[in-house]
């Protein structure tokens, strides 16, 4: 995973969740398992599932259950702190506050996911939103292939074939 640069924002992830948890109809507590969930999934930068999310916070000796997860993952979703990305029968999560809006290449044999911006991209995407009147808010773009690692390793095995 190629890492982007974050963007300055005015509150920390876990200050716009409550706000966000405030402005619902009917107003929701902030729990303690959100509040770890929250510090836990913005103290570093990853793309991840709910199951891996699971794991590694029991590891960690957090104390969550698999509804809260899946609960507040959907909020976090919501609330704009989080960006759902769909890989066919996989559905990963990553940061979407304090990050600029970008893409990804997902190599379907490894899993790697790397993030990329490209200017052109963004500017094709705004013409041709602008040429059928549509209201642009914004978008996830996921190129599936196979990473220059993997590919690397797949000639090195066919050329030990050929031997």
């Amino acid at each position: 995973m190629n890492a982007l640069p974050a963007v300055e924002v005015s509150q920390t992830p876990e200050e716009k969740f409550r706000e966000y948890l405030a402005s619902r109809p009917r107003t929701q507590r902030y729990t303690t398992q959100q509040r770890d969930m929250v510090k836990y999934i913005f103290s570093k930068h990853n793309h991840f599932d709910a199951d891996e999310l699971i794991d590694e916070m029991k590891r960690e000796s957090f104390r969550v259950s698999r509804a809260t997860v899946y609960r507040t993952l959907n909020k976090l979703v919501d609330a704009s702190l989080l960006r759902r990305i769909n890989l066919g029968d996989r559905t990963v999560y990553e940061h979407d506050y304090g990050y600029a809006q970008h893409d990804h290449l997902h190599c379907e044999q490894c899993g790697a996911m790397i993030e990329f911006e490209n200017t052109e991209v963004e500017q094709m995407i705004r013409d041709v939103c602008q040429q059928q009147h549509f209201h642009y808010i914004g978008h996830s773009f996921v190129i599936r292939g196979i990473c220059g690692n993997c590919n690397r390793a797949r000639m090195t095995k066919r050329r030990l074939d050929l031997v």
